[in-house]
């Protein structure tokens, strides 16, 4: 049976990581663009530039970081750990750990690069892309594909820490968390717990819901509400699973 996972942050430092690994998976996916969608890749940079500016990103990742180092560290006696593993993924963080300390500031050379900051000004005007608001836009939307490709990979560069670290972090906490089975009935479940960051919900698919969350990060609830506008409350016992991360 096909499920779908619902992942809801209970905090600001979460919210942010989200919305970053959404953005970077947007940039990858649209990295390889022509003329017609080309837009799709400078919405997402123009995007996460925003969202790098106004948090502090960094700091934040290099504490995360530390701290799924520590837990690593602490297995290392325990029997059965896999020692290869587990000293692969240390190795892994330190490599993170020296990559952040040598970056000033995240995502600089890309706020500095007048080319992306020129696209990035009209974006907020609606139509401000046409090639008479960007003539430079239009004749570089017009150089050869190989040369603009490389020109993107030469931008995604100064992302790569950025998205290899935080993939491995969120890997790790989402693996954090187990997924166990409830009951939803009476239009309302609610959960008193330690303290997480995420909460990651899994319901079949084919009960046509999804969740509305409330709270922070020792108290939530979630409420399923119908895709179909015409329904606004669930009349049977609703089995899903939740995992808290």
């Amino acid at each position: 049976m096909d499920k779908i996972i619902f992942e809801h942050p209970l905090n600001e430092k979460m919210r942010t990581w989200l919305r970053i690994e959404f953005l970077l998976k947007q940039l990858n996916l649209h990295s390889h663009f022509d003329q017609n969608n080309a837009l799709l890749f400078f919405h997402s940079l123009s995007e996460l530039l925003e969202i790098i500016e106004r948090n502090d990103v960094k700091s934040e990742l290099i504490k995360e970081i530390e701290t799924q180092k520590n837990k690593l560290l602490s297995w290392a006696n325990i029997d059965g750990v896999d020692q290869v593993l587990l000293n692969n993924l240390i190795s892994q963080f330190d490599e993170y750990l020296v990559k952040f300390n040598s970056v000033m500031r995240l995502g600089q050379a890309l706020k500095d690069d007048r080319f992306i900051t020129a696209i990035r000004q009209r974006l907020m005007i609606p139509g401000g892309c046409c090639s008479f608001d960007l003539p430079s836009f239009y004749l570089w939307l017009e150089q050869l594909q190989e040369k603009r490709d490389k020109q993107v990979q030469n931008w995604l560069q100064h992302l790569t820490v950025l998205d290899e670290a935080l993939s491995c972090c969120m890997q790790m906490i989402r693996q954090m968390g187990e997924f166990k089975p409830f009951v939803y009935n009476s239009n309302f479940f609610q959960e008193t717990s330690g303290e997480f960051n995420l909460i990651r919900i899994r319901v079949s698919l084919d009960k046509n819901v999804y969740p509305q969350v409330s709270g922070h990060m020792s108290r939530y609830s979630i409420r399923f509400i119908p895709l179909e506008a015409s329904e606004n409350t669930i009349t049977e016992a609703l089995e899903f699973e939740l995992a808290c991360c």
